[in-house]
């Protein structure tokens, strides 16, 4: 016979009670950190080589993680298999390197059977462990204490709270590093080119916005059939007013013929000065597109022109063009 299917409130309680203990756990580590942080932060700037990351079994998989984090953020790191190390990939640690081993017990014989190789290579070795008397935590240059009361497993013996409070305990040294190298949110786009987040990070105004021939414009003396005729060529849905010098003055868009169209209007006359928006929003080309999305969305407008710094205009973008780019 199967067990009767458990009921969605029960496993709605117990998914909450696993939250609460991870949640409980990661507070309790975060009241223990002491100077220990401060020394392996230390410790990882003054390294003139790379941080090499160890761990078995699930403390492997969050090593791995913590190795990845490390180098997104500017710190070089790489994931060592503890396993491996004793058959040849010991030789990946150089003496100006910094060894960053996890182990919840902190005698996973695995990596404390290379803790002296490790030293013998020169190499400083930070543990990060859930017990400060182990050997790991005994034999290291540096110990973070990652321990827990207990696991969120109900056996008590499924890594579970203390994987988490490895893990945020890695990404705390991760942003420690970063914040004291001063890295910034362009260091931050060179090492993630691809996807969503390397477009919101890397594509400026300058690369979406229309220029030259294709930017809609009509100087200040021209009639509204005038600009009505540039907006329909140049398909933005508006034009920039500029004078003689090409400095902006006003912007003209659908909205602005709507309300004027609710009014009595000889479109062969009226002149685009008495309809346009005086002295409209802009922004500059080197300023990053994801700035322009949250500019837009702020003031709840579709459309931008860009300046440069004397207020002429260079070019103009509008939602199309930043949802083409992959940034909204």
């Amino acid at each position: 016979m199967h067990p009767q299917a458990p009921s969605p409130q029960h496993l709605l309680a117990l998914a909450r009670q696993v939250l609460d203990i991870e949640a409980d756990a990661l507070r309790r580590v975060s009241t223990r950190l002491d100077d220990g942080f401060a020394r392996a932060v230390s410790v990882i700037l003054a390294c003139t080589g790379r941080v090499v990351v160890s761990g078995m079994g699930k403390s492997g998989h969050v090593g791995s993680k913590i190795a990845a984090t490390l180098a997104s953020t500017g710190t070089p790191a790489f994931f060592m298999h503890p396993g491996e190390a004793s058959h040849g990939d010991l030789g990946m640690i150089a003496p100006n390197d910094v060894v960053l081993a996890l182990s919840n017990s902190g005698e996973s014989s695995e990596i404390v059977s290379i803790v002296p190789l490790i030293k013998r290579r020169g190499a400083k070795l930070i543990a990060m462990t859930g017990n400060p008397n182990s050997t790991m935590a005994r034999e290291a240059d540096v110990h973070l204490d990652a321990g827990v009361d207990k696991e969120a497993c109900p056996l008590n013996l499924a890594p579970t709270a203390s994987t988490t409070a490895a893990l945020a305990l890695g990404d705390a040294l991760a942003v420690a590093l970063l914040d004291a190298r001063g890295f910034s949110a362009d260091d931050f786009a060179r090492t993630h080119p691809g996807g969503s987040l390397g477009r919101r990070l890397l594509v400026h105004v300058r690369d979406v916005m229309h220029g030259g021939a294709a930017l809609p414009k009509v100087d200040s003396g021209a009639t509204l059939k005038a600009a009505l005729f540039e907006m329909t060529q140049k398909g933005l849905g508006m034009t920039a007013v500029v004078d003689a010098a090409d400095r902006v003055v006003g912007l003209f868009t659908d909205g602005d013929l709507r309300r004027a169209l609710e009014h009595p209007l000889d479109l062969q006359q009226a002149k685009i000065a008495d309809l346009m928006t005086q002295n409209p929003k802009t922004i500059r080309a080197d300023e990053l597109a994801v700035a322009a999305v949250e500019k837009m969305d702020t003031l709840k407008i579709n459309g931008l022109l860009v300046v440069d710094d004397t207020n002429t205009l260079v070019g103009a973008l509008n939602m199309h063009d930043l949802l083409r780019a992959g940034v909204v």
